[in-house]
């Protein structure tokens, strides 16, 4: 029953009527509005939710509010605000300590948190203090820089560094307009100019993390030239924005950064010939000076605005293209380094992410999921939870089943009490894990493959050995199924209203949702808008479209009123779309000169994507499945481009004389999957690399070197050569198998996108086989660089998840279903085990952006294997490499 609760935070009194056994959390975010601590696991793993009580900082999401009465309470809000922000949270922004920033809020307590106790902290004391606090964007070593900047004692050394590379001879692309400016070419789609001095920039992207928004803006105020300050930025939305399908595949500043820098180049020269018509101008108008929006006649020295132009007016016309952007010599905002304009908001428990939104008259709403896939509900005692407090309606559709209420922790105790009323049968079981890779390799194949980036027909036979062959290869590596594990448990609002549906999400593609959630609700989709609001990094395609359906048809029974939607630790481990397992058997030759005479790469996989697309028979929604009338998923098809699914990066980056490389395409998938950052890429270079060593090692020759007898590309060499320049690689002088171990790989993201080269220094506990990481260095080539801080945070946050997959990540179930349902039994990469990272950046001014975000994730687990054979002399081929398995390889 509710009670009347007093607490002390953030210095004010507050008195509040609530269940005394109400967690902390939900009274801070619901009643108080502080929106700082986090809701990531409900179960203390995490520490997003983390705040000060007395000082000490603890996890608030099961803290029952009755026992922090009279405690000092402080949330990231009481430490400083954007006004007046603290020293801490300075540092998080000067170091550019994060990237989704969900987990930012819990990382600055704990710091604050370990600085109560101790003054000076050392960099153990560091990772011992915040190992409790989950980060999977991978920023560890930027709050470790943070804390140590906070103290007075900064890391002296940047993180990254930026150098101008060595000519090289590129066959530029002609110059023409953007695909999507040919599919949205209204200006005024792009760029509106307003009158209080601001511009609005419109992207059909979305910001997942990667700083998109940051880039747009610079390209924007690079192009118009005005400060960066004046622009916003307004990411993807049905009802406002330019649709540019998905944000996925590294794409978004090739795609809408172009975009942008002729939409917003035209704009400036309409600007400079309306100003030339106003000021009677003496000067041509291409040769009238702008700063900052203010446009003058050197001849006259007569001025006017852009806002003063645009009186609120609306451009009326196309992106013509004729219009040519910046040279990038004239640049001075693209290149340099930019703070990311989202993350004051993120340092200080500004609402950012979709959870926390608070609609006026929203209510609360949790889904009561089957135990596994195949069961179905039978029967249900509905009216016991009715009678509960708070409780507005409970939901039954077939197997959908969930509960909506006036309260958020009323609506958890609900759907928890409805679990236990709920009877289901069971379904078919799972099969054996430890067979999932010999029943990919064994189940009858699609007749669609790849070969060479060609769909074809009949197999293909392997590549006999040349005759002359001095020794012949061949190895088998495997990935298991990994989870996207999204810190923040995927989320959506939605409300009906005047046969209308507004949807809130942190979807990756608002027009393909817009048209999946018509389809199932069947209804006309211009009666839905959905618009994006950042969630936790995603990291591909998670739960976040099927939570906007769980809203969408939660929220139609309580018309008129949005309903907030979020799934729990269990839903998102147990029922988000993993990434997909792998296998890869290679096969190569080299000559009596140690060369590569023939080459070949198999690799079986299930699909890379169960995105929502248009035109089909059923939906592979979530909850389309589990209605009374169910749409069943749609049967997987294998990915027909040069690069995508499972063929990503199956295609070496070397010269051979004979590659072959076959895609093999299954359908008989046991668990639900989509696409996870990278798709094959990960498993396909952590194959070819890991191999590229195996046959170094077996020509007797220096692994750097071995790779750059194979390599054509200049950029390509370049890369590795920087990499291996940074970390000190000398060839033949490291001791062998003595537990410490270097290790190098090289990739180029899609073949066509940011070249990588990683650099692993580690060392090996022989007696528990624990693999602990030490150094990383990252050397890239991204062409021409928007943002190098933004860009090294994504290089450092793609290496520091691949590691976390290699060492750690593993989906596990058994017949009755998943079992990896929360952190303690999927355990990831945590802050004692986080490299310190050191970034070179090879920028070409001038040449094309190449997408960069998943550009580290693939180099990255042949570079740990390849250091732990250095380490130990044993190759690890099948991830992740848990202590067991590098026992297992040692004995």
């Amino acid at each position: 029953m509710p009670e009347a609760i007093t607490l002390n935070v953030n210095g004010q009194e507050h008195r509040i009527n609530v269940d005394p056994e109400t967690p902390l959390l939900h009274v801070l975010r619901n009643d108080l509005g502080l929106k700082g601590p986090k809701l990531g696991c409900g179960e203390e793993q995490c520490r997003a939710c983390a705040v000060l009580v007395d000082g000490v900082d603890v996890p608030s999401c099961k803290l029952p509010v009755q026992q922090v009465q009279g405690l000092p309470i402080v949330t990231v809000e009481g430490l400083g605000t954007a006004d007046a922000l603290h020293p801490l949270q300075e540092a998080f922004l000067e170091e550019q300590a994060a990237q989704c920033g969900y987990c930012t809020a819990g990382m600055i307590i704990a710091a604050q948190g370990l600085l109560n106790r101790v003054r000076y902290p050392s960099d153990d004391e560091i990772r011992t203090a915040l190992e409790g606090n989950l980060c999977r964007c991978g920023t560890y070593d930027r709050i470790r820089r943070a804390i140590k900047l906070r103290i007075g004692r900064p890391a002296w050394e940047p993180i990254y560094d930026l150098r101008e590379a060595e000519p090289v001879d590129v066959d530029l692309p002609a110059a023409e307009l953007p695909s999507s400016l040919h599919k949205t070419p209204d200006l005024d789609a792009w760029i509106r100019v307003h009158t209080d001095g601001t511009v609005t920039a419109f992207t059909g992207k979305v910001e997942l993390g990667q700083g998109i928004k940051t880039a747009v803006a610079q390209i924007a105020a690079e192009e118009l030239d005005v400060a960066l300050d004046r622009i916003h930025v307004q990411t993807a939305d049905t009802g406002a924005s330019p649709d540019e399908g998905t944000t996925a595949g590294s794409m978004s500043v090739e795609t809408t950064g172009n975009a942008m820098r002729y939409a917003a180049a035209e704009a400036r020269h309409l600007l400079l010939a309306l100003a030339f018509e106003q000021l009677e101008a003496r000067t041509p108008a291409a040769q009238l000076t702008v700063e900052d929006g203010t446009i003058t006649d050197p001849a006259t020295g007569r001025q006017t605005t852009y806002w003063a132009l645009m009186g609120g007016r609306r451009f009326g016309q196309p992106v013509s293209g004729i219009v040519p952007p910046k040279p990038a010599s004239a640049y001075h905002l693209i290149g340099q380094a930019a703070q990311r304009v989202d993350l004051l908001a993120k340092v200080t428990g500004g609402a950012s992410y979709v959870h926390d939104l608070d609609l006026p008259g929203m209510l609360h709403a949790r889904v009561v999921r089957p135990p596994n896939y195949h069961a179905r509900l039978t029967a249900v005692e509905i009216d016991p939870v009715r009678q509960l407090p708070g409780v507005v309606d409970v939901l039954r559709d077939g197997s959908f089943l969930a509960v909506v209420a006036e309260r958020e922790d009323q609506a958890i105790r609900a759907a928890e009490i409805l679990h236990t009323l709920a009877t289901w049968e069971p379904g078919a079981a799972l099969p054996v894990q430890e067979s999932i890779h010999d029943q990919l390799r064994q189940q009858p194949v699609q007749s669609a493959r790849i070969v060479q980036g060609t769909p074809v027909d009949d197999p293909i036979p392997p590549v006999q050995a040349p005759a002359a062959a001095a020794q012949t290869l061949t190895a088998t590596y495997e990935r298991p199924y990994t989870m996207h594990g999204a810190l923040g448990p995927s989320a959506a609002a939605a409300q009906w209203q005047d046969g209308q549906v507004t949807v809130w999400s942190h979807s990756q593609g608002v027009f393909a949702l817009r048209a999946a959630l018509a389809w199932v609700l069947k209804v006309d989709p211009a009666a839905i808008r959905v618009r994006h609001v950042e969630g936790a990094g995603c990291y591909g395609h998670n739960g976040a479209d099927d939570a906007a359906l769980d809203a969408a048809l939660i929220a139609r029974a309580v018309p008129g009123r949005p309903v907030l939607l979020k799934w729990t630790r269990a839903d998102e481990h147990g029922w988000e779309p993993y990434g997909t397992a792998m296998a890869m058997t290679m096969q190569a030759s080299l000559d009596a000169d140690g060369q590569i005479s023939d080459w070949n790469h198999d690799v079986w996989s299930y699909t890379h994507s169960i995105r929502p697309r248009a035109g089909t028979a059923g939906s592979d929604l979530l909850a389309a499945g589990h209605l009374a009338e169910p749409l069943p998923p749609n049967v997987p098809r294998p990915g027909t481009g040069t690069e995508f699914g499972d063929y990503r990066n199956a295609t070496p980056l070397y010269h051979f004389p004979q590659p072959r490389v076959v895609a093999h395409f299954a359908t008989d998938n046991p668990l639900r999957v989509s696409a996870l950052r990278s798709l094959g890429a990960f498993a396909n270079v952590f194959a070819i690399e890991s191999f590229m060593d195996e046959l170094a090692q077996a020509a007797g020759i220096d692994p750097v070197e071995f790779r750059l007898r194979h390599l054509e590309d200049p950029r390509a060499r370049a890369v590795l050569e920087a990499a291996a320049r940074k970390a000190g690689w000398q060839p033949g002088s490291r001791p062998a198998n003595n537990g410490r171990g270097r290790g190098i790989a090289l990739a180029r993201y899609k073949n066509r996108q940011t070249y990588a080269a990683v650099v692993i220094d580690l060392r090996v506990d022989r007696e528990s086989g624990a693999i602990h990481l030490e150094r990383a260095v990252i050397a890239a080539d991204a062409g021409q660089v928007v943002n190098p801080d933004g860009l090294s945070n994504q290089l450092e946050g793609g290496l520091v998840q691949a590691a976390s997959w290699t060492l750690y990540e593993q989906v596990t179930f058994d017949a009755d279903g998943i079992t990896s349902r929360d952190w303690d039994t999927y355990p990831i990469l945590r802050f004692p085990n986080a490299p310190v990272i050191e970034t070179v950046i090879l920028h070409r001014p001038g040449l094309p952006f190449l997408g960069s975000g998943e550009a580290t994730q693939s180099p990255t687990p042949a570079a740990i294997a390849n250091a732990v054979f250095d380490a130990l002399g044993v190759r690890l081929r099948q991830l992740p490499f848990t202590p067991e398995r590098v026992q297992a390889a040692l004995g």
